[in-house]
């Protein structure tokens, strides 16, 4: 059974839904998703937030968050997750942002680097990764891990 598979019956036996928001994966975690037959029950939708402005109007991340800590953050992953949990109105909201490469990275951001966010009834918490794959590989591990942060979440709350 895949990933999204064991989200799926977990969020649909927990009779619970699920939204993204996505900066550095481009829509890949919301694809995946919804690779699922069925997924329609418990994934209600998600927003790409690419550009900081996107961030801020559809999500409400406040303008000083990314100012001070940047977009590649824990705390806009953070922000980006509640934003997105008040936007759907569901029970979990999953976030994304990075830098998935090859150009954009910095000593302080390195190539690989990001932040997962989780947002549920409990609160939010983030994880930071660093990948060092190419770009397609940094995607893919960043939704896997965003699969399977929100799938031992799921299992340890439930």
């Amino acid at each position: 059974m895949t990933i999204e598979e064991q989200l799926g019956d977990e969020l649909r036996g927990q009779k619970l839904t699920v939204a993204v928001a996505e900066s550095c994966t481009g829509g890949l975690l919301g694809s995946r998703i919804t690779d699922v037959a069925g997924s329609s029950e418990y994934f209600l939708g998600g927003v790409i937030a690419y550009q900081n402005e996107v961030k801020e109007a559809l999500l409400h991340v406040p303008r000083d968050v990314i100012a001070s800590h940047g977009a590649v953050s824990s705390e806009t992953a953070e922000a980006m997750a509640s934003g997105c949990r008040n936007l759907f109105k569901c029970d979990i909201a999953v976030s994304i942002t990075g830098i998935a490469g090859p150009g954009g990275g910095s000593a302080e951001n390195p190539l690989g680097l990001t932040y997962i966010g989780l947002a549920t009834s409990r609160g939010v918490i983030s994880r930071r990764y660093q990948w060092s794959g190419d770009r397609t590989e940094n995607k893919e591990s960043s939704v896997h891990a965003a699969m399977k942060l929100t799938l031992s979440t799921l299992k340890r709350e439930g």
